[in-house]
Formats: structure tokens, C-alpha cells, sequence
């Protein structure tokens, strides 16, 4: 925090020249929901798997052109390819958005039924210095909201990204982002260390250097980098979707 406050004229200079000179990519273009069918058929009678993905930029797929490209909609192909089962998703997500503003959208949006909640926020709370105690219990209220609501089985945190690697972003200010970052990631993996059906998933390791795996923004993923993401992701939530079947939780 010292170090922070004695460089703060460094990072607030470094800030706005970022935001000056940053290159501004749209989100993904295409459907923001839709089901993905599996090629194996022996469980396609199931009802479908329900996802929601909520979150920011990334979970919007900014850094790609279309969403087939981006998270939402290859995890569920993923996901209906691993549990041979349909899937059915919708992606909630804007650009900016932090954790406050995430759980808006949702609360803020028709309610429907979900099985897990996919959560892909925090590095907006970063840049916008968000206690990491606001931050989790802004994520503990998006869980007990949609436990409410929209009867969610499970609530997945995917782990912050390591800002201290974002090529964009200038040392010292990559440095001390990156820092912010892993508190807040500690934030979420604490807290849903502490619940029944809520889940932290750490990000896929990949090769260095990281970028590229990243857009040409550097700051978002790129085509590789969502891929991989989504892959893992969907590895996560099938290993527990399955655990239940075997436990005969799951009709």
C-alpha cells in the first residue's frame, strides 16, 4: 500500500495515457444465446444443460469477431460434447462492466432457470481499485441471487487473469494491477471455498509469452486464448456435472 501511495503520480499519468492510447475492440458479434447440440446422440433426449455467463469484455468476447469464437458459445459446445447432452446458454455481459454492475444486469434481466452460473468478472474491480472485501461480497450476492431466482445448482468464479502480464499495460502500473488482481482472485477463491455448489476454476496454463494467446489490443484473449479457456472451463464443469450423476444427485 506505501509503495502504491509513493507511485501513485506514476500510475495515474500511466492510467490515462492507457486509456488515451488503448485500441478499442467491439464485442463479439452474433447470438447471445441459443443451444448447442452434441454429436453423440445417446444422451440427447436429456433436458438440456442451462449456462449463463455473466460478466465483462471478456466474458463478451472482446478481442474476436463473432461469439462463436469468444467463451459462451464454445463452452457450451464443449460442454454438450463432453456430456454428450444438449446445452443450452445465454451470455449477460458488457464491457466495463465490474462486479457491482454485473450483478445489475443479471437482477435486472428476465429470470431464467439455470443450472450454473459462470461468473467472469474482476479486472474492471482491479483497474477500478475495489476492496477485495466489496468485491466478494458483491459475488456472494450475485450467488445467493440467483440461487433465489433462478435455481442455480452451481456458481463457477473463473479466476482473474494475470494483469501483470497484459501487454498493454505499462511497468510499474502492469505491476501493481497484477497484484490488485490476485487479491481479488484470492477474494473469490475464499469464498467459494466456503459454499456448497460454488466453484473457482483457475486459468488454463498456457505457453509463454502470453501474448499470444491475447488480441491485438493487448488486453483481451485472442481466438487461441478463448479456446483454450473455453475448453478448460467446460473440463471443470463436466467433471463435476458427471460426479453428480455418478451420486444419483442428478435425475
Amino acid at each position: 500500500m506505501i509503495a502504491k501511495l509513493a507511485l501513485a503520480p506514476v500510475l495515474l499519468w500511466q492510467g490515462r495515457l492507457v486509456r488515451r492510447s488503448a485500441l478499442r475492440l467491439p464485442e463479439a458479434a452474433g447470438p447471445r444465446q441459443g443451444v448447442e447440440e452434441p454429436e453423440m446422440t445417446f444422451n440427447a433426449e436429456r433436458e438440456p444443460l442451462r449456462l449463463t455467463v455473466l460478466g465483462d469484455s471478456s466474458a463478451a468476447g472482446v478481442g474476436v469477431a463473432h461469439q462463436r469464437h469468444a467463451l459462451a458459445q464454445p463452452l457450451a459446445a464443449a460442454l454438450a460434447h463432453r456430456l454428450a447432452r444438449p446445452v443450452a446458454w445465454r451470455l449477460l455481459a458488457q464491457t466495463g462492466h465490474t462486479a457491482e454492475q454485473a450483478l445489475a444486469q443479471l437482477q435486472a434481466e428476465a429470470p431464467e432457470p439455470t443450472d450454473w452460473l459462470l461468473v467472469v468478472v474482476g479486472v474492471n474491480d482491479a483497474v477500478a481499485q475495489t476492496p477485495a472485501s466489496r468485491f466478494a461480497h458483491t459475488l456472494d450476492a450475485i450467488d445467493t441471487w440467483g440461487r433465489a431466482h433462478l435455481g442455480l445448482r452451481h456458481t463457477l468464479h473463473s479466476a482473474l487473469p494475470p494483469m501483470d502480464q497484459f501487454p498493454l499495460l505499462p511497468w510499474p502500473l502492469r505491476s501493481v494491477l497484477g497484484q490488485d488482481a490476485s487479491r481479488l482472485d484470492a477474494a473469490a477463491r475464499s469464498r467459494a471455498s466456503c459454499a456448497a455448489g460454488r466453484h473457482h476454476a483457475p486459468l488454463p496454463t498456457l505457453p509463454a509469452p502470453a501474448a499470444q494467446w491475447m488480441a491485438e489490443d493487448g488486453f483481451h484473449p485472442g481466438r487461441a486464448g478463448y479456446a483454450a479457456w473455453a475448453e478448460h472451463l467446460a473440463g471443470f464443469i463436466a467433471q463435476v456435472d458427471e460426479g453428480e450423476v455418478d451420486q444419483g444427485l442428478v435425475a
